[in-house]
């Protein structure tokens, strides 16, 4: 079988389930940026080395995104039923490897960064900022079919964990982080 079918040359695609929509409906802009996101965080893994740490943890966000992207695929009045898994865990996982990142750092959450530092802490913030443009686009789609709750809690949760990576990598460094700003949360709590 080829991998190319030509159905798609006059700019429509399918969903699952076998409906077809212009290549620019908001439900493909929103997986199509989330396969963004993936392919990114696949250039992570390739700039980390096999042997890093956060390989297995990565690979699984990987998976889970997969499986999320082919269940915003499927619209809500489609009859055929999605075999792939559904990541219902997946907020809770991201925020338990958060919170087991933010305990291993030297120092606490409290500012905007200026994204950098070093090589693999960039590449976090452009899955940070990747994700959270699909998060946008997530929201948008939200509006016109209905979304399982769990996508969007992942999805969400994946954008801090990138930012808690990005630090994470920086500290094992002993990168100094170029700090913006606190966040506004801590500015109140500062002057109450």
């Amino acid at each position: 079988m080829k991998i190319y079918t030509k159905k798609g040359d006059k700019g429509t695609t399918a969903l699952f389930g076998g409906s077809r929509v212009d290549k620019d409906d908001v439900r493909v802009n929103c997986y199509g940026t989330l396969d963004e996101v993936n392919s990114t965080i696949g250039l992570l893994r390739a700039k980390l080395g096999n042997e890093h740490e956060w390989q297995p943890n990565l690979m699984k966000i990987q998976k889970d995104m997969m499986d999320m992207m082919s269940h915003l695929a499927r619209p809500s009045d489609c009859k055929k039923e999605n075999p792939n898994p559904k990541p219902v865990d997946g907020a809770a996982f991201c925020e338990q490897w958060i919170d087991e990142l933010e305990a291993a750092m030297t120092s606490k959450s409290d500012y905007f960064l200026l994204p950098g530092g070093n090589e693999i802490s960039a590449l976090c913030h452009v899955v940070r900022t990747q994700m959270r443009r699909g998060e946008r686009l997530l929201v948008t789609l939200m509006k016109a079919d209905t979304v399982d709750d769990y996508i969007p809690a992942y999805i969400n949760r994946l954008s801090d964990l990138f930012f808690i990576l990005g630090r994470a990598e920086m500290d094992k460094a002993g990168v100094a982080e170029e700090k913006w700003q606190l966040f506004l949360y801590k500015k109140k709590n500062i002057t109450q």
